[in-house]
C-alpha cells in the first residue's frame, strides 16, 4: 500500500492543538464576499471547535427540520439529508477557498451548501418552494446554483462538469470540489472524468462520501474491489481518513487541496462515514444491528464534548433555525 493510500484513522491522526488550530479563511482575505450575517453563522470568528460545532449543529437542526416539515406537507418534492455525515461537509468546505474555488455536490447537497454559504433562510425558502429561496424555489432540494456552489440530483452525472469547470478556472488558481458517493462507482462518468482529469491536469478534487448503502442496497452487492484504490489507474493520488473528526478531515482535505493547487493535478479523497438518517425520508431498510453501529459513529456527540459553550451554540442554531422557517414560511410560492 502506497504511503498515499493509507487510510488514516482517528486513533492515528497527529492530534493538534484545539487552541493553537487556526482555519486559514478567518487570518486572510478569502471568503470576504459572504456577508456578515453568514460569517457570523458560520463562525468565522471562533476557534476552530466551535466553529466547526456550530457549523455541524447548523446542519444537523436544519436537515431534522426539514424531515419535519415534509412530514407536514410543507415541503415540495423529495429531499435527502446528510445526518450523520457533517464533518465531512465541514472539514472539506472550510478547507476551500469560497472566493474562487467551486463546489459540486450532489443530491445529498444540503451539509455541503450550509458550510459553504451560512443560507440558512434562503435554503430552507427554497425547499418550501418560496420566491425567497435561493434559486427562487424553483431549484428545490437537490437543484441548487449559489455563487459557486452547484448541485445536481443525477447519481455521478455532475463529475464532468466539475472537471470541465476545473480546466476552465485553472489559470485562476481555482479548484473544483466534487462530492460523490459508494453509489456513484458503477457510472462510467465518473471514470471518464477520472481519466479526462489526470490527461489533461485538471486541478479537481473528487471527495468520495462512502456510507456504505446506496439508497436500500448495501454497498457489497454493488461495488466489487476497493474505492480506495479506484484512482490509482488513472495516475490520480489519492488521500483517505476512516473516521468522524471534522478536525481531522480539514487537515487531510487542506493537504488534499493543497496539492491540488500546487500540481494543478487531480486527486481522490476518500471518507468513510455513516448516513444516519434514511435515504430520502422513511425509506431505510436497513436491520437495527447497523443503524446502531451507524449511529456510534455520530461525529456530533465527541465534537459536543470538546467546546465548552455547547449548550449556548446550540440554543444560538436552533434560533437561528426556527426564524428561518418562520420567515420562510411567510413567503410568496414560487410560480411556474
Amino acid at each position: 500500500m502506497t504511503k498515499e493510500r493509507a487510510i488514516r484513522k482517528d486513533e492515528n491522526v497527529l492530534a493538534s492543538s484545539l487552541a493553537e488550530l487556526q482555519i486559514v479563511t478567518s487570518s486572510t482575505a478569502r471568503n470576504l464576499t459572504l456577508a456578515r450575517t453568514e460569517r457570523g453563522l458560520l463562525g468565522f470568528e471562533l476557534p476552530a471547535a466551535v466553529r466547526f460545532y456550530q457549523q455541524m449543529m447548523l446542519i444537523r437542526l436544519v436537515e431534522e427540520r426539514l424531515l419535519d416539515l415534509f412530514s407536514q406537507g410543507l415541503l415540495f418534492g423529495t429531499t435527502h439529508t446528510s445526518i450523520g455525515q457533517e464533518a465531512n461537509a465541514v472539514g472539506v468546505i472550510n478547507a476551500l477557498d469560497r472566493d474562487r474555488d467551486i463546489v459540486w455536490s450532489n443530491h445529498r447537497c444540503h451539509g455541503h451548501f450550509i458550510a459553504y454559504s451560512g443560507e440558512v433562510e434562503g435554503l430552507i425558502a427554497e425547499i418550501m418552494g418560496r420566491v425567497t429561496g435561493i434559486c427562487g424555489g424553483r431549484g428545490g432540494s437537490q437543484h441548487l446554483c449559489f455563487r459557486n456552489f452547484h448541485s445536481n440530483g443525477i447519481q455521478g452525472g455532475i463529475a464532468p462538469v466539475a472537471v470541465g469547470s476545473a480546466l476552465a478556472r485553472k489559470d485562476e488558481g481555482a479548484v473544483a470540489v466534487v462530492f460523490l458517493g459508494d453509489g456513484t462507482m458503477g457510472e462510467g462518468a465518473v471514470y471518464e472524468s477520472l481519466n479526462l482529469a489526470s490527461v489533461f491536469a485538471a486541478p479537481v478534487v473528487f471527495v468520495i462520501e462512502d456510507n456504505e448503502i446506496a439508497q436500500t442496497t448495501p454497498k457489497h452487492l454493488t461495488v466489487s474491489g476497493s474505492i480506495v484504490a479506484r484512482a490509482e489507474p488513472f495516475g490520480v493520488r489519492t488521500f483517505a481518513y476512516d473516521g468522524n473528526d471534522p478536525i481531522a478531515i480539514y487537515e487531510l482535505a487542506q493537504e488534499a487541496i493543497g496539492y491540488v493547487r500546487a500540481k494543478s493535478r487531480p486527486c481522490w479523497l476518500y471518507l468513510r462515514t455513516e448516513r444516519i438518517g434514511p435515504h430520502s425520508k422513511g425509506d431505510d431498510t436497513r436491520p437495527a444491528e447497523r443503524l446502531e453501529q451507524a449511529r456510534a459513529r455520530d461525529p456530533i456527540p465527541p465534537m459536543r464534548r470538546r467546546v465548552a459553550n455547547a449548550d449556548e451554540i446550540d440554543a444560538y442554531c436552533l434560533n437561528v433555525v426556527d426564524r428561518a422557517v418562520e420567515s420562510a414560511a411567510a413567503a410568496a410560492l414560487a410560480r411556474g
